[in-house]
């Protein structure tokens, strides 16, 4: 089975704060020209996407840098879902560290992706602390996916949660949803990004293939 873990690119899609809304404009048509074609013009980190370290670190490797071995691997789901507050600490992920030392990828279930389309997704989402993604970085991950807008809070600046993970290559894959149709025990994901030449990041299309 082939669950699909990402969402629809079109205009007016939930995009990061003060990043343009994608645009899709019909080119050609088939009554006009045989053949229908679009025109997109949008953001490398709209929707469902990739960062790569070159999208923080200076000199980090660029999407066409990586190989494609990098965007598919054994995985698990992780319920970090808050009962209080926003932090995702070690206590929330402690209970699942034999599992996810035997992953290429991590995905953390928070729930927030029920809050796409609306104003709350930008706001108040969980984070790692600090000591936690210090921790998630050096297990040797390709990847850490998430289903939110961002793996930092909003307003940073400095984004340390992404400097912890990227300066360890460590990908990361934001704005993921479905996670509640994934079982938590070990699955196949795909997140393959377009190949951008010198990209920072990219969209991808995100699959879970359970068996």
């Amino acid at each position: 089975m082939v669950i699909d873990l990402t969402h629809t690119m079109r205009p007016g899609m939930p995009v990061y704060p003060g990043t343009e809304s994608p645009q899709f404009v019909n080119a050609c048509g088939i009554a006009r020209n045989g053949f229908a074609e679009k025109k997109m013009t949008f953001f490398s980190h709209t929707g469902t996407h990739m960062d790569v370290p070159a999208h923080i670190i200076r000199g980090g490797a660029t999407v066409d840098q990586l190989s494609p071995d990098r965007f598919y691997g054994k995985a698990c789901m992780v319920d970090v879902r808050p009962k209080t507050g926003r932090a995702i600490d070690m206590d929330m992920i402690r209970p699942f560290e034999g599992l996810m030392r035997d992953m290429d990828f991590v995905l953390l279930r928070s729930g927030w992706s029920r809050f796409w389309d609306d104003d709350a997704y930008f706001q108040g989402y969980p984070v790692l602390t600090p000591d936690t993604a210090a921790w998630i970085s050096v297990l040797g991950l390709k990847g850490l996916g998430i289903d939110m807008i961002s793996v930092d809070k909003e307003g940073s600046t400095d984004f340390p949660i992404h400097r912890t993970l990227l300066e360890q290559d460590t990908l990361i894959i934001e704005n993921l949803t479905n996670l509640h149709a994934v079982p938590a025990a070990s699955f196949a994901f795909w997140c393959l990004p377009l190949k951008i030449e010198n990209g920072d990041g990219s969209p991808v299309r995100a699959v879970a293939v359970v068996k």
